[in-house]
């Protein structure tokens, strides 16, 4: 199997926010936000793997700002990090206004996806190896998320959670 890079799944989408897209206070719902973001999250991971994808996972979405009626919303979307058949996707998002001309930053999350083969079932997908500083930093942080992920979903038991338990108790 082949190692492949942040970079080589790095996506970036570019949506207008237009009348229908917003709420009673001229804000981007949060709901269509996700929408495009599980969009752009699935191409990365698409890209990663060179197969059809499906979400398993979204993890706390936090909004910073709210993205206003007629900005525009940028989403970054790349792997930072792949296990067996399941890709971690760290997506940065932020709002531009284009008249003040003004970006800023309105959220960041993490969706996992897992990819299939010809018969929907799981399959192995490429390593990643992380180049960057920042690359780096999440890739070292997505096992633990994962961890989390997994305890949260009924998957593992907490006791069996060594890299969480390594930052919350000294045995």
């Amino acid at each position: 199997m082949s190692e492949k890079k942040p970079i080589d799944s790095l996506t970036i989408m570019t949506e207008l926010v237009l009348p229908n897209d917003t709420n009673l206070f001229g804000n981007l719902m949060g709901g269509r936000l996700m929408y495009w973001m599980d969009i752009a999250a699935a191409l990365a991971a698409h890209k990663h793997c060179n197969a059809p994808v499906v979400t398993a996972s979204v993890d706390n979405i936090s909004f910073e700002a709210p993205i206003k009626l007629g900005n525009v919303v940028h989403i970054e979307a790349k792997i930072s990090r792949a296990f067996n058949s399941s890709m971690e996707i760290h997506l940065k998002v932020w709002g531009e206004d284009l008249t003040q001309q003004y970006k800023y930053k309105s959220n960041e999350a993490f969706y996992t996806f897992v990819a299939l083969d010809p018969n929907r079932k799981p399959r192995i997908v490429p390593t990643l190896v992380p180049e960057t500083e920042e690359d780096k930093k999440v890739f070292e942080g997505a096992l633990r998320r994962r961890q989390v992920r997994l305890i949260l979903g009924g998957k593992m038991k907490p006791k069996d959670a060594a890299e969480l338990r390594a930052l919350f108790v000294n045995d």
